[in-house]
């Protein structure tokens, strides 16, 4: 980084430099004449020189008025050295160069009508410098005229590239080189053919061959690197080209770019952050939320014209346009640009379109080849679930046949059509209803019913309403059974006296929800009394007359707000909190347990806080709590709808 230390120490050595320059005055017919002639002066290339006009020269009219061109030049300041040992900068002009490459100078002779040039390059790398000779040797190849070995003396010690006068010849227009102009290839190119010149004719120059070009009909794609080359080294009786149209550029089409894995048969697993692989988790599904953007197009494009060296254009086609594939249950976004999901679910090309599937099926069992399931929508397992795999829904789970040492875990129903064996570990959870022909040695959770046909065996199964057990063989034995408001039963308990536990009119989590908000309460509480304190000693200030500052109106002004905020939320905690009471309070007056055939002793009966060990077996009965106390009376069946609820609904809608 440059610093000002820097800055001032460059313009320090600037002025030094200005004193020490070397100047000379030169002069020329023309400016690019004068600065040549400083340049052999100064023995420095013309790059590299920095000059001032001190008379600007004229051509003059019919040769009266010509006056030539005044400089005083001086060489251009390149580097400075800092002082105090700091390093040297060089002021950046905005360009690169390339690493160099080991090439050896170059001399290099033209025959022109104002007379002999000669042209000598530096070496690059480790190139070799041209000589004084090895100039010679190049201009007498070239030319017998006579040159001025002093000139190529300076212009071979300067080396500066540039074209430099060395000597006169007896120049015959006549003879110069002749330039042959072809157009091939359908008009996208053109060659050049040069006929070395006669005797006094002048070598062709860049701007000779492009007029010839333009004489031709060449007026695009003309190479002008190639015509500086020609012009410096000559290639006759060859074919070059030197020019070339520009091909028509087709619009590429429309195209989607998808944001999901198009081939549902990858199978991507993951690895853990012990470096373990689950073998369980293949992640087939890909799931999608409303809204969720699947694809995007992008739009076709625009062709670009070519044009032929002649300027003839050549038209380019347009990109085609597509329709987005849009299939079930997606739609466009505004722009028409991006497919948009329209449910939750499974994404997925079907016929070449994009398609959200609300139900996963799963046509086999659910073990080592599909792995375990994730999925947002309801999953249809037409086989078994194994031990140890899982299936988790945003919907229903549907399982046509038994349900191992596994979980499910749906936020809708859970349907078993044949039972669960959960082996002691296996679990079931749903946030809607549970129905299966059994449940035995599993644990069962669910958050409005749970029906079962056969019978619920050594199993923990809790519902947030209602346990109904009914059939031919509809018995619960063991386990711990709980309902928030009913169990219906034909038979509790065994003739071994299994101990089965029955609990009814208790709701853990609206209890635990109680809680919750009775201490959120008792916060506020504490927060509008720590308010209103602060608020009344400012109030009293007021009613004394004492000063009172704006500091302490500003917090006023803070505290009223959240009183006021404080007291709306209090108000909203006190709503839930008589809902949640009144729903307990129910629970206290309707929970009970029914049995339409025999309570076996072992069983024991909890309806909210009072108990009933059965110590004698009965019959046909039904449990309900009374003045604390549980109270047996007849048999009243559950009135409840046990049917299977139509996939999807959650309003009453039913089959069979």
């Amino acid at each position: 980084m440059v610093s000002m230390e820097h800055l001032q120490a460059f313009m320090r050595k600037a002025a030094e430099d200005d004193k020490a320059k070397k100047y000379v005055n030169v002069s020329g017919e023309t400016l690019e004449e004068a600065l040549r002639e400083a340049s052999v002066e100064l023995g420095i290339p013309v790059k590299r020189i920095e000059y001032e006009i001190l008379e600007k020269g004229s051509r003059g009219v019919l040769g009266m008025g010509k006056r030539p061109y005044l400089l005083v030049a001086y060489p251009a300041q390149q580097q400075v050295e800092l002082a105090d040992g700091d390093e040297s900068f060089e002021m950046d002009f905005g360009f690169e160069t390339d690493e160099p490459t080991d090439t050896d100078g170059q001399a290099l002779v033209r025959l022109t009508p104002e007379g002999i040039l000669l042209k000598v390059t530096q070496p690059v790398g480790n190139g070799a410098p041209v000589t004084e000779r090895g100039a010679m040797q190049v201009i007498t190849a070239r030319t017998r005229d006579k040159v001025d070995t002093g000139m190529v003396a300076k212009v071979v010690k300067r080396a500066d590239g540039d074209w430099i006068k060395i000597g006169d010849f007896n120049y015959n227009p006549a003879n110069d080189a002749y330039i042959s102009c072809e157009i091939v290839d359908g008009e996208m190119r053109a060659v050049v053919t040069l006929t070395p010149p006669g005797e006094g004719g002048a070598d062709p120059s860049a701007d000779s061959i492009r007029a010839a070009l333009e004489n031709s009909g060449v007026i695009h794609g003309i190479d002008d690197d190639a015509l500086r080359r020609l012009e410096d080294q000559p290639q006759y009786r060859e074919r070059i080209s030197v020019a070339e149209g520009t091909k028509p550029k087709h619009g590429a089409d429309a195209r989607m770019i998808y944001n999901f894995q198009t081939d549902t048969r990858e199978v991507h697993l993951q690895e853990s952050k012990d470096g373990k692989v689950d073998f369980k988790e293949l992640n087939r599904i890909e799931n999608v939320v409303e809204g969720q953007v699947l694809a995007r197009k992008v739009p076709p494009e625009q062709g670009e014209a070519g044009q032929t060296v002649t300027g003839r254009m050549i038209p380019a086609k347009d990109g085609k346009d597509i329709d987005p594939p849009l299939g079930d249950n997606t739609r466009l976004s505004d722009d028409g640009r991006s497919v948009l999901a329209e449910i939750n679910g499974l994404v997925k090309l079907v016929n070449g379109k994009i398609t959200v599937e609300p139900i996963y099926v799963v046509s086999g069992d659910v073990n080592m080849k599909e792995g375990n399931i994730r999925f947002l929508g309801t999953v249809i397992v037409k086989g078994n679930v194994d031990d140890g795999f899982s299936v988790n829904a945003a919907g229903d789970i549907e399982v046509m046949g038994n349900v191992g040492k596994g979980v499910l875990e749906a936020e809708g129903d859970i349907i078993v059509h044949q039972g669960i064996a959960g082996k002691g570990e296996g679990r079931v959870v749903a946030g809607g209803s549970i129905w299966s022909k059994f449940i035995e040695n599993g644990n069962a959770e669910a958050g409005d019913m749970v029906v079962v046909s056969d019978g619920i065996i050594n199993s923990t199964v809790y519902s947030d309403k209602r346990i109904i057990c009914r059939g031919r063989r509809a018995s619960i034995v063991g386990g711990h059974i709980r309902a928030a408001e009913e169990v219906d039963a034909k038979s509790l308990g065994s003739v071994a006296g299994m101990e089965t536990l029955v609990e009814v009119g208790y709701d853990p989590k609206s209890r635990e929800r109680l809680l919750e908000l009775e201490h959120q309460d008792g916060e506020l509480a504490k927060k509008l009394e720590e308010i209103s304190l602060n608020m009344a000693t400012i109030e009293n200030m007021r009613k004394n007359k004492r000063k009172i500052s704006a500091e302490k109106l500003k917090q006023y002004a803070v505290m009223k707000a959240q009183r006021e905020k404080i007291v709306k939320g209090r108000q909203k905690i006190g709503n839930d909190i008589k809902a949640v009471q009144d729903y307990l309070d129910q629970l206290k007056t309707n929970g009970r347990i029914s049995v339409s055939g025999t309570v076996f002793p072992g069983v024991k009966i909890t309806i909210k806080d009072a108990q009933l060990p059965v110590r004698h077996e009965t019959r046909a009965v039904t449990y309900i709590a009374e003045e604390g106390m549980v109270k047996v009376t007849k048999y009243e069946e559950s009135q409840a709808d046990i049917s299977v609820r139509k996939r999807g609904g959650r309003d009453g809608d039913t089959t069979d």
